[in-house]
């Protein structure tokens, strides 16, 4: 599995990592979407593009994450899983353009975990370690 669940006193930390940066972010996305939803029950009928920025790697995890948590909360949808399409470093920073798959939720299909505030920069690591890029960061629940 490429994430993980850390310990914490009253929210969820998440460890992704991956081979790339992109599939880094990706195993993130999909520990986040995990902990609200059983993802068995989402099928993939939408999908949704966009953009973050931001001037670090760690920073644009956390950046990604509310987006799709935004995008979910504003269109009510059940996300299963992200795709990041482009990921470059830019004089200003980091450009991320992602699409995130799921279908519009359903209470009666949709099983519900745990609601996920927002992603926060408490415990925020990006680091690569053994060949990988790993992110960690808690999410309010």
């Amino acid at each position: 599995m490429p994430y993980a669940y850390l310990e914490h006193i009253s929210d969820v930390g998440i460890h992704a990592e991956g081979e790339t940066v992109e599939k880094a972010i990706e195993s993130g996305a999909e520990a986040m979407l995990n902990v609200m939803f059983e993802l068995t029950t989402v099928k993939e009928t939408v999908d949704v593009t966009f953009g973050a920025s931001a001037g670090e790697p760690a920073l644009l995890f956390v950046e990604v994450l509310n987006e799709i948590l935004s995008i979910q909360d504003r269109h009510s949808f059940a996300f299963k899983r992200l795709e990041v399409r482009e990921l470059k470093k830019t004089g200003e920073g980091w450009l991320f353009i992602g699409t995130a798959f799921g279908e519009p939720f359903n209470e009666e299909k949709n099983e519900v975990k745990t609601e996920v505030k927002g992603a926060t920069y408490s415990g925020l690591i990006y680091r690569e370690e053994q060949g990988k890029h790993v992110f960690e960061c808690v999410v309010d629940v």
